[in-house]
C-alpha cells in the first residue's frame, strides 16, 4: 500500500477478499482504489470486495506486466509495490468485470459443451475398441430413424 509516493505497508495476506478488506480497512481506512490484475479470481476479487464497500478496480493483467517488467528484481513483492505505484498515479487500463450471473451463466454453456465432447469421444474410443474385435457397434444416431427416439 501506498499513499503520496511512500510505502505504509507491505505483508502478506492470504487471497480471500474477506480478509483483504480487514487489512485495507486496518491499514488504509481511506483507500480510494483497490487495485488488481485481471485473472482467474479476478471474477470473485470483484465482487466479494465491492460487496466489502471497497473501490475495486481491475486492471489488464497484460497493461500491468508491460510497466512491471522495467523492474530489475522480478519478486511478487516488488509486483505488489508496482501495482501500488499504478494505481496512485492512475497509469492503468481497467477491464470491465462480468457480473456473476453472467459468469454462471457462461460457466454453464462451457460446462455441458465439456460434458457432451467428452460423451462423444468416449462413445467413439469404445466404437472403435469394439471394431478391433470385429464387433461393429453403430453411432446411436444411426441406430434408429425416429428424431425424437430416447435413445438420442
Amino acid at each position: 500500500m501506498r499513499e503520496g509516493g511512500k510505502r505504509i505497508w507491505r505483508g502478506k495476506c492470504p487471497s480471500d477478499p474477506k480478509l483483504i478488506a480487514q487489512v485495507i480497512r486496518k491499514r488504509a481506512p481511506n483507500a480510494e482504489r483497490v487495485v488488481f490484475e485481471s485473472g482467474p479470481l479476478a471474477v470473485w476479487f470483484y465482487h466479494a470486495l465491492t460487496l466489502e464497500g471497497l473501490p475495486a478496480i481491475c486492471i489488464d493483467a497484460r497493461h500491468a506486466k508491460a510497466a512491471l517488467d522495467m523492474a530489475p528484481n522480478k519478486t511478487d513483492a516488488n509486483d505488489a509495490d508496482g501495482l501500488a505505484h499504478l494505481a496512485e498515479v492512475g497509469f492503468y487500463r481497467e477491464v470491465r468485470v462480468k457480473s456473476f450471473d453472467s459468469m454462471l451463466v457462461r460457466t454453464l454453456v462451457a460446462a455441458r459443451n465439456q460434458l457432451l465432447k467428452m460423451t462423444t469421444q468416449l462413445s467413439n474410443q469404445i466404437r472403435g475398441l469394439m471394431k478391433t474385435f470385429g464387433l461393429v457397434v453403430p453411432r446411436v444416431r444411426d441406430a434408429c430413424s425416429r428424431t425424437m427416439c430416447a435413445a438420442c
